[in-house]
């Protein structure tokens, strides 16, 4: 089930919207009557894993190791 609720009753009511969403409830905040924001699980909301439980010595070292002149540059740093 979708509730669609504009700003100033999402901040009245953000413990139900909390409760509804946690049930499984797609809440969509609307500003003036145009969505602006969807509000679901935390569950439901994450479609990936962007960390490994565990890194092997090498890919912890590398990801630690200080950027090369050239990294830094696509960066925009130098």
């Amino acid at each position: 089930m979708t509730v669609v609720m504009n700003v100033q009753d999402a901040k009245v009511n953000l413990s139900r919207l909390l409760a509804s969403a946690e049930r499984g409830d797609e809440v969509v905040i609307a500003r003036r009557g145009v969505p602006v924001a969807r509000l679901v699980p935390v569950a439901s909301a994450r479609r990936f894993d962007l960390f490994p439980t565990e890194l092997s010595d090498d890919a912890a070292s590398a990801s630690l190791a200080p950027l090369d002149d050239a990294e830094l540059q696509l960066w925009g740093v130098v």
